[in-house]
């Protein structure tokens, strides 16, 4: 299912939203342009890689944490996560604030790294990308607006089909999946150091995200009070909406 648009208006501009898909999409046209022994090095050296990150004598992989967070494997990886942040991150922004709302993205990343390294300790892929931060901002926005609709596109046998889910439906069946291909390729031990997606990571933004979003963010605005207008209707005051 590929979301295209929610139903829920922001605000204000989200700047701070904007600033992270701006920046992402920076770093990706750099690795573009880089070639390709370079780029294999780059990835290497600031993806996160949980076998070196245990080597506490050097401090590289420690940075990792948050420059793996910029960084993405391909066109699709970086479209699709930077599409969800586009669309679930300014209303999430919308209700933090600038500054919360970045904190909030930051350490989503770091619980999403910290649950990769817990389930892969010994690996030495690198991994990269956005995702587990974006998860974090998923799970806050099931929480902070759960009557909220998405338009998705959804394929139904051969046909593609535009369908308005609820956002609870669509978010709720995004995270089972996670959780059932994270706990599936933790049976398969070759599944992730094949090139596989983690998982793991996802699902600890999303938790993540969930479990803390009701801490930081301050109460919804009160709506203004209802105005009215009165008419007269034969022969009798009325009020109306």
């Amino acid at each position: 299912m590929i979301p295209l648009r929610d139903t829920v208006p922001s605000r204000r501009f989200p700047i701070v939203n904007t600033g992270i898909i701006a920046l992402n999409v920076l770093v990706f046209i750099f690795e573009q342009l880089t070639r390709s022994e370079q780029l294999d090095h780059l990835i290497v050296t600031w993806g996160l890689v949980p076998s070196q990150f245990w080597a506490f004598s050097d401090w590289r992989p420690w940075l990792t944490l948050f420059t793996s967070m910029f960084l993405h494997g391909g066109w699709w990886h970086l479209i699709s996560n930077m599409l969800a942040l586009y669309i679930f991150g300014d209303n999430v922004e919308d209700r933090l604030g600038p500054f919360r709302y970045t904190l909030f993205y930051l350490f989503s990343g770091l619980m999403a790294s910290a649950a990769h390294l817990i389930a892969y300790s010994g690996s030495s892929l690198p991994t990269v990308g956005a995702s587990g931060a974006i998860a974090g901002v998923l799970g806050a926005y099931m929480v902070l607006y759960p009557q909220a609709r998405v338009l998705t596109l959804v394929p139904i046998f051969y046909f593609l089909r535009v369908v308005e889910l609820p956002a609870l439906i669509y978010l709720g069946f995004w995270f089972i999946s996670q959780l059932f291909n994270g706990l599936f390729a933790l049976t398969a031990a070759d599944v992730f150091q094949s090139g596989g997606v983690a998982w793991w990571a996802h699902i600890g933004g999303f938790v993540f995200g969930l479990a803390t979003i009701k801490l930081i963010s301050p109460p919804p605005p009160s709506l203004p009070p209802p105005t009215y207008r009165y008419e007269y209707e034969d022969d009798h005051l009325r009020r109306r909406w």
